[in-house]
């Protein structure tokens, strides 16, 4: 699990990055944006990476990596914004919006960490087209959640949902690189 580690950080270090240069250059705009809205920008990147993976073509250039690295800080996005719903200041600067997203990150980790203790690393043997897939479930699943205006009967929340999809684009993208070589 150690290398699994070492791969989320790689992983993360890389999404972090653009993160932090596209909050240079636009600032924290994306604050502006309800949950719902972030919803939907995941489901748009999903929905691409599935049409991606079925038609092996894209004419817009960019490929499945980048959809996944947009998941990931969106996800990051929207897990802020549950958490910071009461500060309604819109410009934060860089060094806030950081500070902000590792600690999303961080949470995400220990959540991995322990999630892959008790599974034993299983998604090691999944495609990443059945990533796609619980990405895209796990929206729906949102959805009705948000929907429902965020009430369950037993189901996990939102951020649950969340979390899940952010560490199913670290996996996909784990794997992707080890495809690679």
């Amino acid at each position: 699990m150690e290398k699994t580690s070492k791969q989320f950080d790689e992983i993360i270090a890389r999404c972090r990055d653009l993160f932090q240069k596209k909050t240079a250059d636009y600032g924290t705009a994306w604050r502006i944006l309800r949950p719902k809205s972030l919803t939907d920008q995941i489901f748009i990147k999903a929905q691409r990476i599935r049409t991606l993976e079925e038609l092996k073509e894209s004419k817009v250039g960019e490929g499945i990596e980048e959809e996944f690295v947009g998941i990931i800080n969106y996800c990051v996005m929207a897990l802020v914004q549950l958490a910071q719903h009461s500060d309604t200041e819109q410009e934060w600067p860089v060094e806030k919006a950081m500070m902000h997203y590792d600690q999303q990150v961080l949470t995400n980790k220990q959540l991995m960490s322990d999630k892959n203790h008790d599974y034993g690393e299983a998604w090691r043997d999944m495609r990443v087209s059945s990533f796609t897939d619980l990405i895209l479930m796990k929206l729906l699943r949102i959805k009705q959640i948000e929907d429902n205006q965020g009430k369950t009967i037993v189901s996990e929340g939102i951020d649950s949902g969340y979390r899940d999809m952010f560490n199913y684009a670290v996996f996909a993208l784990i794997q992707l690189s080890e495809q690679k070589g």
